[in-house]
């Protein structure tokens, strides 16, 4: 049962809405992943406010957004530099702060970057549907009623950890670097579907992303990426995961984010864990390239990431 409003929604911004880590079990059944696209933000902005990495936090897109804090708490913004603003004044990202009943926290737009997270002590209290708080928009459940937050709108918050030490992140440690943007991807799960010369224009050529791009994926203009000869359009479809690098017919490439389950189209390569959040933050118009590594090395700029994260925090976090 949520307790009583802590937040209200005066402008909701072009696109925000209430995400965790994601809903994962239920894609046997059609029910896609959703969750926040750049997950690293999101765990970091409730660590500094003393909450479990995966509460429910506001994921808010481009500019717009507008809260007034009904109640004293404690708030981590983080992600992309959306120009957050707390009473007309700059309020600093990647750093947990106390604000007052009253204030206002708005987003004026991009300086760098797609999206940003707010975080709240406590979480954003909101039922859990399938174990998770994510709002999945094409199904219309979970989240705030299913549905991107309106002008409004009132949201509560859980029952806040006993306040601990403020703290703060180097945000270097997230390597935002573009754009443009270098992307790691492994070969697979279908890359004998490209011809030669398909594997070294994925790999050598500049592409950008669509303005026709979302939370299901980031569709990307370049040259066309060519597929072996006789290899078919499309496959049977089936279950894909987020960073799968789709190849329609038209050989532009389509990067899968969080709102897919499956599909049909033969996917050559899928971008590395360690780059995953960094989707979140890619525009419309940003320049994307590619580079292949191996398994171990996956492996290894995960662990390395993850340990990068960890080291950023200061005060550092307890263990």
């Amino acid at each position: 049962m949520a307790g009583a409003p802590l937040l209200e929604v005066l402008a909701p911004g072009l696109l925000t809405t209430v995400q965790d880590l994601g809903r994962f079990g239920y894609a046997r059944w059609g029910v896609a992943a959703s969750g926040a696209v750049d997950a690293l933000a999101a765990r970091t902005a409730n660590l500094l406010v003393g909450n479990p990495p995966g509460d429910a936090v506001l994921e808010t897109t481009l500019m717009g957004l507008k809260l007034r804090v009904l109640r004293d708490t404690r708030l981590a913004v983080c992600g992309g530099d959306l120009e957050p603003k707390l009473d007309g004044g700059d309020i600093p990202l990647w750093r947990g702060a106390a604000v007052r009943a009253g204030q206002v926290l708005s987003f004026a737009g991009p300086r760098r970057g797609l999206r940003a997270y707010v975080a709240v002590a406590g979480g954003i209290d909101v039922p859990e549907v399938l174990g998770s708080r994510s709002t999945n928009l094409t199904s219309g459940f979970g989240g705030f009623q299913g549905r991107a937050l309106r002008k409004g709108d009132l949201l509560a918050a859980g029952e806040p950890a006993a306040a601990g030490e403020e703290r703060e992140f180097d945000p270097a440690a997230a390597g935002y670097d573009g754009p443009p943007w270098r992307l790691r991807i492994l070969w697979g799960p279908q890359e004998e579907m490209l011809a030669e010369e398909g594997r070294n224009r994925l790999l050598s050529s500049v592409f950008t992303v669509s303005p026709d791009s979302d939370r299901t994926g980031l569709r990307l203009q370049g040259p066309t990426v060519p597929a072996r000869p006789g290899a078919p359009d499309s496959i049977i479809s089936e279950g894909i995961v987020a960073g799968a690098i789709q190849l329609p017919a038209d050989g532009q490439p389509i990067i899968l984010l969080n709102e897919t389950v499956s599909g049909g189209y033969r996917k050559p390569a899928t971008v590395i864990a360690a780059d995953l959040h960094r989707l979140g933050q890619i525009m419309p118009g940003d320049e994307v390239r590619f580079e292949a590594v191996t398994l171990e090395e996956a492996v290894r700029l995960l662990a390395h990431l993850e340990e990068r994260v960890r080291a950023a925090f200061r005060p550092p976090l307890p263990r």
